[in-house]
């Protein structure tokens, strides 16, 4: 029997290698995976729940609810358009890509996870700029462009908004308050 599993917060390719180890674990044999999605198969009932408890204690959740997973598809195309300096157009590709209008996708977004899709994106930029920051290989201009920003006051004024300090004050940290990407919402 095969089975098509959408699971909440496989964000990465080190994500993957987890839930490819618990879904061999729990029995099943894997047929394919993306992020956010995998296709297992095998007859082992109790494999299920015990495959699920396991997801569970390393921060997964298999989504049961069409809502829930259409919301984590989208968070997860935005990750990859970030990951991909892709960022223009949102407002045109995620219709295209969703085949709902933009107003739909971000009523539903917002009413599930309690802040506009706007609001999630610039919380997935600040993660990123931290890790830019963190990594010291570009400048704050370079990372400006690197995030699709039209210039580094605008970068600048949005990392203060979000995090309360400036870029400066976070590069002379010592211990820099990253959150994890699946943590943003």
């Amino acid at each position: 029997m095969t089975q098509t599993l959408h699971v909440k917060n496989m964000v990465c390719n080190r994500c993957k290698s987890t839930v490819v180890r618990e879904i061999k674990a729990a029995g099943f044999d894997l047929e394919t995976i993306e992020l956010g999605k995998v296709t297992i198969s095998g007859n082992n009932s109790d494999g299920i729940i015990k495959l699920e408890e396991a997801l569970n204690a390393h921060g997964f959740e298999i989504i049961k609810d069409d809502t829930k997973e259409l919301i984590e598809q989208l968070k997860i195309t935005l990750i990859q358009k970030l990951e991909s300096q892709e960022l223009s157009n949102l407002s045109e590709f995620l219709p295209n890509a969703f085949h709902r209008s933009y107003s739909a996708l971000s009523k539903l977004f917002s009413k599930t996870e309690g802040m506009t899709i706007e609001k999630y994106l610039i919380n997935l930029k600040i993660e990123k700029v931290k890790e830019y920051i963190q990594l010291g290989q570009l400048n704050f201009s370079e990372i400006a462009y690197a995030l699709n920003y039209t210039n580094s006051g605008h970068l600048a004024r949005q990392f203060k908004n979000v995090t309360g300090m400036s870029m400066s004050e976070f590069k002379t940290l010592q211990h820099w308050d990253r959150k994890s990407i699946d943590q943003i919402v």
